[in-house]
């Protein structure tokens, strides 16, 4: 029983990982004329590119829409 309770209670890691923050800073921070938001990578662009494709989607069609509900429906 004092064995499960010293188990669960610990808060010590048994994997230490490596402190990448340092790497990530001089990433960062370097000027090479990337945009901070595409410095991470392919999936920063990645996404950045979907974000910006539904924003643009989403704009057209609330436009669209908005068009439709303008428009008085002809009565037959």
């Amino acid at each position: 029983l004092r064995q499960i309770s010293k188990r669960t209670i610990s808060t010590a890691s048994r994997r230490q990982f490596e402190n990448r923050v340092p790497e990530k800073q001089k990433l960062f921070q370097e000027d090479n004329g990337i945009p901070v938001y595409l410095k991470g990578g392919v999936m920063d662009a990645l996404l950045y590119r979907v974000t910006t494709g539904l924003a643009v989607f989403g704009t057209a069609y609330v436009v669209y829409e908005l068009l439709v509900a303008s428009m008085p429906k002809k009565q037959k």
